[in-house]
């Protein structure tokens, strides 16, 4: 078995060759006919053909990538894939003057060639070929010959050999563009404008998470990268936009393992004059038209779990969930010592400098989070953890917020959006006082928001849902890498030594 270099050695031999022959490499192509569209084109053909055995279509030009050789003496077949499927190739040394120079052609090459569509006594739809070239010479080797790429290492840092080898992985990417564009689509229907806004940002506030730092030259200062789309978004609703959205790069500085990637897709809306409950039947709604569109059906296989995003899903609130799964009644622990003795009883782990609010997220996520298979709303957090929503009537200690949860994790966030600036402001400097005392995972001041707010904006609901999350429950898989072209991966040394350590890692969860 040769080498890999000993086959580039022979890749760059046959280049030479081809070179002399002409450009290997030519700036354009006459493609006429998608693979599927030749397919169809015989097909069309057959429908009003008079003799079923001597059936040809109009003459085509295809192009794609070398996946399968089978050279024969006098004949040869060859397939080629292109971006939506694959047709077989039919050469005859008798028909073709230049049929020797088959022995430059390597799996991996992209051929552009010429003929008829035919059938052949298989039954298999073939071109016919009366003149093809070559248009791309590849110098390295294909992945285990097209048989599939299965090392996980190389499929995450080589994604693109991953798509070439395993039609599993074109497939989720193809998902991933059609949840997002029926999520466009979803929005744009009901009267929501995209917009964008900056990932430079003075303050990266809209959530509780440790941000990126860059330094821009020109200005000579620091600037964050977005860890959140929601406070400028915002703005635009104490401008006047009543329905917004975004679909963007957020960033977090945190760990990567297979449930965080340190930059996610978020999406995130805010409607004016509506609340969290409408939010809530929004995001039902959403996500079921996202399963009927991309897979036909609102049910879906997860591993050992069959989900069902028809509406409506389970509704229960933050203190019933924890006391009904844990037997944790929080308000029975105002302060930050006694609800952290009972985490330590319950083998919870916290950082020394954590908040009270912190450490209860933290027996949510141990108790209760995994509990929630089935889509399920958690509703009315309590007001510490939730700095930038509305006060619940009556009820100042809690928030009108929800988190939905599937198979265990977080789908989407919400809220009745806070509004006064007043109210904003204490929070946001209670906040403050908590990051000072050593909690880094706290919502940061952000003084032109403030006063943007201080202008007036309207009641509204804002929601928050991880793109990724969403891809990856559609698509039945358990990894956020699979659902991510090019994730976030370790250095190669490190990877293995650290790969233990990535069941255990923080995911970031989306904001709204």
């Amino acid at each position: 078995m040769p080498t890999e270099q000993e086959l580039i050695a022979q890749r760059l031999e046959k280049r030479q060759r081809l070179l002399a022959l002409g450009d290997p490499y030519p700036p354009r192509v006459q493609r006429t006919h998608t693979t599927a569209e030749a397919i169809a084109a015989l097909e069309a053909a057959e429908l009003v053909a008079t003799d079923a055995e001597h059936v040809e279509a109009a003459p085509v030009t295809v192009v794609g990538r070398v996946t399968a050789q089978r050279v024969m003496g006098r004949a040869a077949f060859l397939d080629v894939r292109d971006g939506v499927g694959r047709i077989q190739l039919h050469f005859r040394r008798d028909v073709l003057d230049d049929f020797a120079n088959l022995d430059l052609v390597d799996l991996g090459d992209f051929l552009e060639v010429s003929g008829t569509v035919f059938r052949t006594r298989t039954g298999e739809a073939t071109v016919a070929v009366s003149a093809w070239r070559v248009i791309t010479k590849a110098i390295r080797p294909m992945p285990d010959a097209w048989h599939g790429l299965t090392d996980v290492e190389t499929r995450y840092r080589q994604r693109y050999l991953d798509l070439l080898a395993n039609e599993r992985a074109r497939q989720i990417a193809m998902q991933r563009a059609q949840v997002v564009a029926t999520i466009r689509r979803f929005f744009g229907e009901r009267g929501f404008m995209e917009v964008e806004t900056p990932v430079l940002q003075e303050q990266a506030g809209g959530a509780a998470a440790r941000p990126f730092v860059t330094h821009h030259n020109a200005l000579d200062r620091d600037l964050f990268l977005r860890i959140s789309l929601e406070l400028h978004l915002k703005r635009l609703l104490v401008g006047g936009m009543e329905r917004v959205f975004e679909i963007g790069r957020v960033f977090r500085n945190e760990g990567v393992s297979y449930r965080h990637n340190p930059e996610f897709t978020l999406l995130e809306s805010y409607e004016a004059y509506a609340d969290y409950q409408e939010v809530a039947r929004m995001v039902e709604s959403l996500l079921a038209t996202v399963a009927m569109d991309v897979l036909g059906t609102t049910d879906i296989h997860h591993g050992d779990h069959e989900v069902s995003l028809a509406a409506p899903f389970a509704r229960t609130t933050y203190r019933e969930a924890l006391i009904e799964y844990a037997g944790i009644d929080y308000t029975q622990y105002p302060t930050r010592e006694a609800l952290a003795e009972l985490a330590e009883e319950r083998h919870v782990a916290f950082a020394p400098n954590a908040s009270w609010a912190t450490i209860l997220d933290a027996l949510m996520s141990e108790f209760v989070e995994p509990r929630f298979i089935q889509p399920t709303f958690l509703f009315d957090y309590p007001t510490a953890l939730s700095p930038l929503a509305k006060k619940k009537a009556g009820d100042p200690d809690h928030v009108e917020r929800f988190e939905l949860f599937v198979l265990g994790y977080e789908i989407a966030n919400a809220y009745s959006e806070l509004n006064d600036p007043v109210d904003q402001r204490t929070r946001m400097e209670e906040q403050a006082a908590k990051r000072d005392a050593g909690d880094d995972e706290t919502e940061l001041i952000d003084e032109d928001f403030l006063v943007a707010l201080e202008h007036g904006m309207p009641p509204a609901g804002g929601l928050g849902i991880g793109i990724d999350r969403v891809v990856q429950l559609i698509t039945g898989e358990h990894s956020l890498r699979e659902v991510i072209l090019f994730p976030a991966m370790r250095d190669r040394d490190a990877h293995v030594a650290d790969r233990a350590h990535d069941e255990d890692e923080t995911p970031a969860e989306p904001s709204a």
